[in-house]
């Protein structure tokens, strides 16, 4: 198994289909997973895909329509079920927390869940870990929505040739990183910087401002494209992507690996979803997203 990866729950717009279930994915990040807009059927879909309750550090939910947050009910109630025992932060949109509290408290359950509420009023950081820094930007669809961007940390990559040109071997390596010089020899001579890994979470949303912020040079983007691009008019009018919005917003941004999601189910070929997008001019990695797909962030270049 990867140690960083997105697990595909669901891939159904609006309501499910025989072959597709409600949204809902994954992030592997190291020793976390952070669950995003969980639809119907999310905790059945873990199931499936090997996702344990006990796993879950983190849910971000984008929106409250249904299809991106109706599996947050059973989600918690088997957080608790499961007595998870660390704290699991859920971030969604502040105007939605009537929603939020609904769907906690759907049923009768004895409530042991450590669900940290922190509700999203506007653009910015949301967490700051050693992993990773978590931000959000807004979206332009007909309720309030956010999408969510998460960035590793900078750092350096020690050259095994240059060490040895300059004799520092064995513990001088780690006093040299520790330090930043040794013996006149300067941690910039020794090593280069390593670009953090980077990967953002767009969902229901016209083109905007927020989604080119979200997508800049990102490894992996998760991206809806509910229509293809003929039914250009309705993505607009309902607040949604074409397949060739999606990935042009990805060619521009210089996107690694580009996943496309958050199909209609007026559309019967996914491999039409492809094609647009690689028509668009986007040539990086390319996933027309299917359930219970796991997708690896793309290895450092």
């Amino acid at each position: 198994m990867s140690a960083r990866e997105l697990v595909v729950l669901g891939t159904a717009s609006q309501v499910p289909t025989r072959q597709r279930a409600h949204n809902g994915y994954v992030l592997r990040w190291d020793g976390e997973a952070i669950l995003f807009d969980p639809g119907e059927g999310s905790q059945r879909q873990m199931l499936y895909a090997g996702v344990a309750a006990n796993d879950l550090t983190r849910i971000c939910v984008t929106h409250f329509h249904g299809d991106h947050s109706l599996g947050l009910a059973g989600v918690i109630q088997r957080i608790s079920l499961d007595r998870v025992p660390h704290p699991v932060a859920a971030h969604y949109p502040a105007s939605g927390q009537r929603y939020f509290d609904r769907l906690r408290y759907a049923t009768a359950y004895r409530d042991g869940a450590d669900v940290r509420e922190e509700p999203v009023s506007g653009e910015g950081v949301l967490a700051v870990t050693p992993a990773y820094t978590l931000e959000t930007r807004a979206l332009s669809h007909p309720v309030d929505a956010y999408g969510y961007r998460l960035t590793e940390p900078d750092g350096r990559r020690m050259l095994p040739a240059k060490l040895a040109e300059l004799g520092i071997r064995g513990p001088d390596i780690s006093v040299l990183q520790r330090e930043g010089a040794l013996r006149g020899v300067t941690l910039d001579e020794v090593s280069e910087q390593r670009r953090g890994q980077r990967f953002a979470f767009i969902m229901d949303t016209r083109l905007c401002e927020g989604v080119y912020a979200l997508a800049d040079g990102v490894d992996l983007l998760v991206i809806e494209s509910t229509f293809l691009d003929e039914d250009a008019g309705l993505a607009e009018e309902y607040g949604h992507l074409t397949a060739g919005q999606a990935a042009a917003v990805a060619r521009d941004a210089g996107v690694r690996h580009l996943v496309l999601t958050h199909f209609s189910q007026r559309y019967q070929d996914p491999a039409v979803f492809n094609e647009q997008a690689r028509a668009a001019g986007y040539t990086g990695g390319l996933s027309v997203a299917e359930d219970l797909m796991r997708v690896p962030v793309p290895r450092r270049r």
